[in-house]
């Protein structure tokens, strides 16, 4: 008789202060902006710029950021990944535990205690909280548990859930948890994703000449398309309208979370929220696909920053369409996801 799989769940997300004092916000952007792959640039010249010029200005600001969203449980982020772990917990068979690119709890305590609680444990299934290909999100985060998993030499296999971004699965989950808002009046529905730079874009073309080459290169087949966040981020786009039944002039994309002066993605979120209501869009919802727990970006850049800037414009209610979080669709689609790789 064959050998039963002896199996653990890591569930990854991007990570967060310990707390939002800011001496803990700075060891966070420092670890956060020092990684090779969110700011791409030689390591010199990447050391002066974090710990010169963006961490000792970004800090403080960033710290009020977070005080503004803190919860008595603590990071919104930490927070909602754990409930989600709990929840899932609840219905798979498999030890689930937690881990972030950033901070804690590390990867390497998540394998430590899968290990300490899994007797025999032959494999790890990694499902990183990132629906769509990045160097700066999945990627970085599948490397950095990939390398941890190599220097400790554990035993165990570990096997990685790929990107879902158009998977019938995580849509119809993102679709459900859209869906009751609709039923109230709105004008436009903004799915706003997170920004990357172009150059990353075009970093990540495996065909060095598709990526940004034509305006609708996101449209025409390509292999660069495996790693190209912005053709997944389009493709979910309409994957989900076309399941919640919408019309083309009832939603559009833009990008948030700009950093420094560089092109990135086009529209950008904020632009676009000052522009709406001269345009006639005076009911507003957003969503925030590219990510399925709410942190910094949705709860304070969108919900509170997003929303001020909204009215502020013209606009008369604006209404942020909370992540996947921990709600029962989820949990069903998680398990799911993970399903193939048992």
């Amino acid at each position: 008789m064959e050998k039963q799989t002896k199996k653990g769940i890591l569930l990854m997300n991007l990570g967060s202060p310990n707390s939002p004092s800011v001496a803990d916000v700075r060891v966070y952007l420092r670890e956060f902006l020092m990684d090779e792959k969110v700011i791409d640039i030689p390591y010199i010249a990447r050391t002066l710029l974090v710990k010169g010029i963006i961490v000792p200005f970004r800090s403080p600001k960033s710290a009020h950021a977070y005080q503004s969203i803190w919860t008595k449980e603590g990071s919104p982020l930490l927070v909602n990944t754990y409930h989600l772990q709990k929840a899932l917990q609840g219905i798979v068979p498999e030890a689930v535990e937690v881990c972030m690119r950033y901070g804690s709890p590390h990867p390497a305590t998540a394998f430590d205690n899968l290990q300490k609680n899994v007797p025999e444990l032959d494999e790890v299934i990694l499902f990183p909280l990132y629906p769509h290909y990045a160097m700066s999100s999945y990627e970085t985060a599948v490397e950095y548990a990939q390398k941890v998993h190599a220097e400790n030499n554990y035993a165990f296999k570990l096997t990685v859930v790929p990107p879902y971004f158009e998977n019938p699965i995580y849509i119809k989950a993102l679709a459900d948890s859209i869906q009751p808002y609709l039923q109230q009046p709105f004008d436009r529905l903004v799915l706003s994703y997170h920004g990357i730079p172009e150059r990353h874009i075009k970093k990540g073309d495996v065909t060095c000449n598709h990526c940004l080459k034509t305006k609708d290169c996101c449209e025409v087949a390509s292999a660069a398309h495996e790693f190209c966040y912005r053709h997944q981020t389009f493709a979910t786009t309409k994957s989900v309208t076309a399941q919640l039944g919408l019309q083309a002039n009832q939603f559009e994309q833009s990008f948030q979370s700009r950093l420094g002066q560089d092109k990135w993605l086009t529209p950008y979120t904020a632009a676009r929220l000052k522009e709406l209501p001269g345009e006639g869009v005076k009911k507003l919802l957003v969503a925030c696909p590219a990510f399925v727990s709410d942190c910094l970006e949705t709860l304070e850049e969108i919900a509170e920053e997003g929303k001020e800037i909204f009215l502020a414009a013209g606009g008369e209610s604006f209404t942020m369409i909370p992540c996947l979080n921990a709600q029962p669709n989820w949990i069903v689609a998680v398990d799911k996801l993970i399903q193939p790789f048992r």
